[in-house]
């Protein structure tokens, strides 16, 4: 009997998913091509590359967009937003590639395992998360007011369904992370990670709740989900896309900069950046730092469950959570 997936191993995971990601290249307008490896965290992907080009192969992780969501509903929302904005700005974002018979998203089958897949034109750049320059920042912050303006104007579809990054999402029991719900990893915190949680959660209630600057983001908008190519930036991973107040997506953006000593440079350079474009409120701006550090090590616990690798920094990263609200709480 094949064992349930919070006990396979991560070799066992990715020969599944891989068998998964074939199944569902057989549904697209791709011929034979090479297959390898990218990441295996909130989706698995692999890299494609045939005589069509190179494509971004996307293997979608069931309840990823919380209890009860119609997770496919809800990808090709996402896959929407990516086509508004290709038409709507000069932003470089990924390109959906839809199936062959016309739909967004397919369902692929392996070893018993049915999961919802997407494909992506692949994307060229280079990442400057461990190289990180202001100028990096300034530029990000740019292209994050051009897609907030983007999304201000544009009318989501009468089907559109994605998270809203509200006080429940953040810090209730909707979301399921790896396997289990967002409830179940406030209880495997450590005493005193939950503790402090739980005070940024009180914080986060009336800041969240009287947010006026509000609408769709990216909500994942850090160096790590941006591409560099000479003067250009393009933006990848729109997968926590949802709505929320638009101080996070900032902060989510400055928040593995925030321990530097040199963290002043690259906050002007982000907020500069975006106010040449849209102005914006930031005096809560480490209050969202907070938050998306809770976020982080609760869906970090959670993936500890299912993926071995998070299991193995997972006390590492408890640590780190702790180090930074100290640090936050001290300002």
């Amino acid at each position: 009997m094949r064992q349930p997936d919070r006990m396979m191993t991560r070799r066992a995971q990715l020969a599944q998913l891989r068998r998964v990601a074939v199944a569902a290249i057989e549904q697209y307008p791709l011929p034979a091509g090479r297959l390898e490896f990218v990441s295996h965290g909130e989706n698995t992907t692999y890299r494609h590359d045939s005589a069509a080009g190179r494509h971004l192969i996307r293997v979608h992780r069931p309840q990823r967009h919380g209890r009860g969501v119609d997770s496919a509903a809800a990808i090709r929302s996402e896959l929407a937003w990516l086509r508004a904005i290709r038409a709507d700005t000069e932003l470089a974002v990924p390109q959906p590639l839809d199936a062959l018979d016309g739909s967004a998203t397919v369902e692929a089958s392996a070893d018993g395992a049915t999961r919802t897949c997407s494909v992506l034109r692949w994307m060229d750049g280079r990442i400057h998360e461990s190289s990180p320059r202001p100028v990096h920042l300034r530029r990000l912050g740019e292209a994050m007011a051009q897609l907030h303006e983007q999304a201000d104007a544009w009318t989501l579809p009468a089907e559109f369904i994605r998270m809203r990054w509200d006080q429940e999402t953040f810090f209730g029991s909707v979301m399921v992370y790896g396997n289990i719900t967002a409830g179940r990893c406030w209880e495997l915190l450590p005493a005193e990670v939950r503790v402090r949680f739980e005070g940024v959660g009180r914080r986060a209630s009336t800041l969240l709740e009287q947010a006026g600057d509000v609408g769709l983001i990216h909500a994942d908008l850090h160096l790590g989900n941006a591409l560099f190519a000479r003067r250009q930036v393009k933006l990848i991973d729109f997968d926590d896309c949802g709505i929320g107040p638009r101080p996070y997506e900032l902060a989510v953006a400055l928040w593995e900069l925030r321990e530097r000593p040199d963290y002043p440079a690259y906050r002007d350079a982000l907020l500069g950046g975006y106010r040449s474009r849209r102005d914006i409120d930031v005096a809560d701006l480490d209050e969202f730092i907070a938050i998306r550090q809770v976020a982080f090590d609760l869906w970090y616990t959670g993936t500890a469950q299912v993926n071995p690798a998070f299991a193995a920094r997972l006390d590492q990263v408890h640590r780190w959570s702790l180090s930074m609200l100290d640090l936050l709480e001290r300002r």
